[in-house]
């Protein structure tokens, strides 16, 4: 078995990062599936990188190491943002992503790894390699922060879309090439010797000739005795490229319904765009946080701390306009349904710390009928 097959064995999600046809395939139509896959995976990683991780405890951010860590500098060489940019680029490519932390507590994004399954006990981690250097010991499940995607058939959906797509792609390249493409007979007296040898010269004196039509501007041939040069008209029906473009958009259109991606805010559509940015949010982002947040509580969070009202809470991005939602929050206030830090969490704001925010008001026209009346009559 060779390298690149142990590669591929390791993971099938790998199988598109070693095309072969990237070598073999002079039309080079590959670039249409890695320009897919970057685009849809680059787009999670950004926004997720934006989100705020942090430990909440009696409704307050505890602002500590942690807190240091997974926002700002998880390990001296990536910024936060990096950091989870790989994170999400290596769970959706590889299926799978190993984080562990180091002796003096940073945060490290493992590349190559061996797991170890059981049954009853946790699972172990060996051969635990970040860039050149490779860890000596084995890592417990419960010493590791591993991230799983769970979906193995995104590569097999991949590796599928490309082999309809691809064939009629570099169908339409093709078919765009032989438009400009220039063709010609050549008329070869029959006294001309048929060896070996004198073939050879009168091609090289044939492409000779077609390369300086094609090179220059102005191209003087000397006419020989028995030899003639006759250009063809070319009739091919090539496809537009409009034609193109629209195989390329097919296949990214395919990969972000695998991932989640509303279509319409892929491609930068701006009318109406609260929608399918809402549903972008709702059913590919939050997903991605709810499986960090819950691998980070199992993992940094103890049983009786949590149990206890501490856990790992995530902020993702958001695009809300306050003075948008200020009616909404005017009622929702005012009919006495929600206090003001409850709203401010809503939000993604901290607690305020006053004790004013803790409390319901109702105004008058929420109140009970008779009791609006019997204010009425006593004034």
């Amino acid at each position: 078995m060779g390298f690149l097959d142990l590669i591929r064995s390791r993971n099938k999600e790998l199988d598109f990062m070693f095309d072969f046809d990237l070598i073999q395939d002079t039309s080079k139509k590959i670039y249409m599936k890695q320009l897919a896959v970057q685009t849809c995976i680059n787009m999670i990683g950004r926004t997720i990188s934006q989100s705020e991780f942090y430990v909440k405890k009696d409704k307050k951010i505890v602002k500590d190491d942690m807190y240091y860590c997974l926002n700002v500098r998880p390990n001296p060489n990536m910024s936060a943002s990096h950091f989870w940019q790989t994170v999400i680029h290596k769970l959706i490519y590889e299926n799978e992503c190993l984080i562990i932390q180091s002796d003096t507590e940073d945060l490290l994004i493992v590349d190559s790894f061996t797991r170890v399954e059981y049954a009853l006990v946790d699972d172990s981690f060996k051969d635990v390699t970040i860039k050149d250097f490779t860890y000596s010991r084995t890592f417990q499940m419960s010493d590791v922060i591993y991230l799983e995607y769970s979906n193995k058939k995104l590569s097999t959906l991949f590796d599928g879309l490309y082999a309809d797509y691809g064939e009629l792609f570099g169908r339409i390249i093709e078919f765009q090439k032989r438009k400009g493409q220039i063709r010609g007979l050549v008329h070869v007296d029959t006294t001309y010797e048929k060896d070996e040898k004198t073939q050879r010269r009168l091609q090289a004196y044939i492409d000779k000739i077609y390369k300086a039509f094609t090179d220059k501007a102005v191209a003087f041939v000397p006419q020989q005795k028995g030899f003639k040069l006759e250009e063809l008209k070319n009739t091919t029906q090539a496809q537009s490229v409009d034609e193109v473009n629209k195989v390329v958009d097919g296949f990214l259109n395919q990969v972000a319904k695998a991932l989640g991606i509303p279509i319409s805010l892929l491609h930068g559509d701006m009318a109406d765009v609260e929608k399918p940015n809402r549903n972008y949010m709702t059913f590919c982002i939050d997903p991605f946080l709810k499986k960090i947040k819950d691998e980070l509580n199992a993992k940094l969070i103890d049983k009786k701390d949590y149990l206890a009202g501490k856990k790992m809470e995530t902020k993702r991005v958001s695009n809300i306009n306050l003075f948008d939602v200020a009616t909404a929050v005017d009622k929702l206030i005012a009919s006495g349904a929600f206090n003001g830090d409850e709203i401010r969490d809503e939000l993604g704001y901290d607690s305020s710390g006053d004790p004013i925010h803790n409390k319901y008001f109702i105004t008058k026209n929420y109140q009970e009928s008779s009791e609006a009346l019997k204010g009425g009559e006593s004034e």
